[in-house]
């Protein structure tokens, strides 16, 4: 039978997005683009784990590529990292809609808030689309509960503007170096959803998330 996206070639693959056989070609180049891919379809398990194994990061399209965050500051803020991604994870959660880009767009905006705001000077500029300004207020609200916390809740009171700057710069970049750059490409959100257990996500969302 030929395939039903391009009607020329022979079908071979079974695509579980569209529940039908499709060919090898169309598999590759809609895979992510036109095609909405389960995260455990094993051809895009293979072209993601291909794809990292040959990517050549060009640092000067990353966001706030004149900032490196050294490995130190991951380590000593792992509660806020761990705490901003678990939001991300649960938000697409409950969003399976959205995808790697809108986490990006919400994360660089959201960095760039702060970066003014660690300045002294508030501009605030949130996303335009639905999904990612839901994600970006998502995002403001728990650094603003975390702010209100006890510190022995959740060892998060009291950090500074500047280090919230750096955490969501951080994640902007890693959401960036992740990414497959296709519109409905979710690798970004699949990479982080493995640093948590998969039971953690079956908890009932929270704006407040207390960590081991």
């Amino acid at each position: 039978m030929p395939c039903p996206i391009c009607q020329k070639r022979k079908a071979k693959r079974f695509c579980p997005a569209k529940g039908e056989t499709i060919c090898p070609v169309c598999c590759g180049t809609e895979r992510e683009v036109t095609i909405d891919c389960p995260s455990d379809c094993l051809y895009l398990v293979s072209s993601r784990q291909y794809d990292q194994e040959r990517a050549e990061i060009d640092w000067t399209k990353v966001p706030f590529s004149e900032t490196k965050v050294p490995s130190s500051f991951v380590a000593s803020h792992e509660s806020l990292l761990l705490a901003l991604t678990y939001r991300i994870c649960v938000y697409a959660r409950e969003n399976p809609q959205l995808a790697d880009p809108g986490v990006r767009a919400a994360l660089e905006a959201l960095a760039e808030t702060y970066r003014t705001l660690s300045s002294g000077i508030y501009y605030e500029r949130p996303p335009d689309y639905v999904l990612e300004r839901g994600l970006y207020d998502a995002l403001k609200a728990i650094l603003e509960d975390h702010k209100k916390a006890p510190a022995q809740q959740l060892g998060l009171a009291g950090a500074r503007d500047s280090e919230i700057r750096d955490a969501l710069v951080f994640l902007a970049q890693l959401a960036a170096v992740r990414s497959n750059g296709r519109p409905k490409g979710r690798a970004t959100i699949d990479f982080l959803r493995r640093q948590f257990k998969p039971e953690e996500f079956s908890k009932p969302a929270s704006p407040i998330v207390t960590l081991p």
